[in-house]
């Protein structure tokens, strides 16, 4: 069984809106810092904030269907398509 980390964030609202690439920069340098604190097993996950501490979306550690390669779950982020355990 292959494992997934996603990061899904809303990218049209609050600061994100904003100023994007600061914003999720941001978003990535903290949750890049802060994974060591979770096993990173099927079922971890948590919120993500923007700066003014807005919940903007979710990070979430999933598994994959057997055999499914990254070019065929491609789509799973954005709702197209892929497993994702949700």
């Amino acid at each position: 069984m292959a494992v997934r980390f996603v990061l899904e964030v809303t990218l049209d609202e609050g600061r994100l809106a904003e100023d994007t690439p600061a914003e999720l920069g941001r978003i990535l340098r903290y949750w890049g810092g802060n994974l060591h604190h979770y096993p990173l097993e099927p079922g971890d996950g948590s919120p993500v904030y923007d700066s003014e501490y807005r919940e903007v979306g979710r990070w979430r550690i999933t598994g994959a269907a057997t055999g499914e390669t990254a070019e065929s779950g491609a789509g799973a982020a954005d709702g197209e398509g892929g497993a994702t355990g949700d």
